[in-house]
């Protein structure tokens, strides 16, 4: 049978989700993917349950528009908040990045003492702690969160290594690090591109990208054994609104050469009824 030529579909708040675009390329190089970063109505982890869930939906009927074969919700917020509900609303697969990351970071601690960072939203939820304490079967964790909601403004400021960056990721980690974590999820799609500043301040601790987890599942799922490069991913990048770092971070990020965005309204698009 060949293999389906439909895109994957990915979205986000704003650029962390190409995070999760990135290792899925190196993971899945043949395949294209559609990206569409809200950045009209970056951050979400501010926001209620239901405007997340509105805004979700709509950038899900966005994809659905272009005919892609899965949908991955490369935002904890969007994931712990309305996965749920887009998947009764469609028929494909709709991946989130929550449970790849919380399997990760259960298998991988050795003294049991888990640290989650994430957004307001995220972190309230409790769904990382849910999913961790759940794949942790009967063994013993220690779970310790803590909401950073200055690090997506600072990574969509492109500051991503800057003086100020380093005290607010201080006070943030102190915390966590005094409770002796040996393993931190980073619960946003935004965080990766943190890595060199909180592996620096972590030295020993192992930071598990939920970004990388759910490429790893996208490729389970898609039943795909390690590829072969044939020739460069293509990525067709939309926003909600242009934003003067977003350009830059992307190629910078991506490693690769990238056009300009396309702006999109999607405040109009719905979801079709649930099944």
């Amino acid at each position: 049978m060949s293999p389906d030529p439909r895109p994957i579909g990915v979205f986000d708040s704003g650029i962390g989700g190409l995070s999760v675009v990135k290792h899925c390329a190196r993971l899945l190089p043949d395949e294209r993917f559609v990206y569409l970063g809200d950045t009209a109505r970056v951050p979400y982890g501010n926001k209620s349950a239901e405007t997340v869930q509105s805004y979700s939906a709509q950038c899900a009927a966005f994809l659905l528009s272009h005919d892609v074969k899965m949908i991955i919700v490369a935002c904890n917020t969007a994931s712990a908040l309305a996965l749920d509900m887009l998947r009764s609303h469609v028929s494909i697969p709709v991946l989130g990045v929550i449970e790849p990351a919380a399997r990760k970071a259960a298998a991988a601690t050795a003294n049991g003492h888990i640290g989650v960072i994430g957004t307001r939203a995220t972190i309230a939820s409790d769904s990382y702690a849910r999913a961790i304490t759940r794949y942790a079967g009967e063994r013993r964790v220690d779970i310790h969160s803590r909401p950073c909601p200055l690090f997506v403004p600072l990574v969509e400021e492109g500051w991503l290594d800057s003086p100020a960056t380093r005290l607010i990721a201080e006070e943030y980690l102190r915390p966590l690090m005094s409770n002796g974590i040996d393993t931190l999820v980073l619960g946003c799609t935004h965080y990766p591109l943190l890595m060199p500043v909180l592996s620096d301040m972590l030295p020993g601790v192992q930071l598990i990208d939920c970004g990388l987890c759910a490429a790893d599942e996208a490729r389970s799922v898609l039943g795909v054994d390690q590829q072969s490069p044939t020739k460069a991913s293509q990525i067709d990048l939309y926003v909600t609104d242009h934003t003067p770092a977003f350009t830059m971070l992307a190629r910078q990020f991506l490693g690769m050469p990238l056009d300009e965005p396309v702006r999109v309204n999607v405040d109009h698009l719905q979801l079709p009824s649930a099944r």
